[in-house]
């Protein structure tokens, strides 16, 4: 089943809208402005509460967002576990290209109860980028295809190669 990727764009260090209809949901997170620590804990918090279930980040800096919304997804849950209906699996990407991970949103990332109906690019910066970012993931989706044809991430080789065996 193709799944149609919503589109948001938010300005760093800004209120935050609601995404309560996209219950159960996998989020790309897209770095492409400057933002402050806690307004980034604010984020996680935000995706987390608003039933994230799977949180990929790319961009500058996107190798501290797993932790970020790690973070908030124990201090949702605390003093227990999350339950494990709703542990929320966090990725980074910071060596690969925006389309590999768009890639990975919809051929990879999945949550173990088969819950996620809708994907999620989250856009952090000032510049409106939906219709360039809602056509990329539209191409993405032929990536494995044209493999042979993209000069692949060094980090991507041994997943690629395990999932395709080339």
């Amino acid at each position: 089943m193709i799944i149609q990727p919503a589109y948001l764009r938010i300005v760093p260090d800004t209120d935050l809208p609601d995404i309560g209809r996209h219950r159960w949901f996998r989020a790309i997170v897209i770095l492409d402005g400057v933002y402050s620590e806690a307004w980034q804990d604010k984020v996680s918090r935000w995706l987390v509460d608003a039933g994230c279930l799977y949180m990929m980040a790319w961009g500058p800096n996107c190798t501290t967002w797993d932790d970020s919304v790690d973070f908030a997804q124990i201090e949702k849950f605390l003093p227990g576990e999350a339950p494990e209906n709703e542990f929320v699996m966090t990725t980074w990407h910071d060596n690969e290209s925006l389309e590999e991970v768009f890639w990975f949103a919809q051929m990879c990332a999945y949550d173990a109860y088969d819950r996620i109906e809708n994907i999620l690019i989250v856009h952090i910066g000032e510049r409106e980028r939906e219709r360039e970012l809602l056509s990329l993931f539209d191409v993405s989706r032929t990536f494995a295809d044209r493999g042979s044809e993209i000069e692949m991430t060094k980090s991507n080789r041994g997943w690629f190669q395990r999932l395709f065996g080339n």
